[in-house]
């Protein structure tokens, strides 16, 4: 399992459609993160924290995931 990090401070500023804010203002009801809890997985086999990299650093590290379990092949080229 992968876990694709993000914390508020990273997400209300992303939210292009102001969810966040419709829920801060009480518009959205139940809305995780906000005023329902969020639960993170107990033991993820990949950790990517969004607030610190870039999307190609990302794309590597799942790749070299994919890999390790041979999902993936490491000479790609078919």
């Amino acid at each position: 399992m992968v876990f694709v990090g993000a914390p508020l401070h990273v997400c209300e500023p992303r939210d292009v459609k102001g969810l966040y804010k419709k829920a801060r203002a009480g518009e959205i009801k139940g809305f995780t993160g906000i005023d329902s809890d969020y639960e993170k997985p107990e033991a993820p086999e990949l950790v990517l924290k969004t607030e610190s990299c870039e999307v190609n650093d990302y794309i590597q590290q799942v790749l070299e995931l994919l890999q390790e379990r041979d999902i993936v092949r490491v000479d790609a080229s078919y």
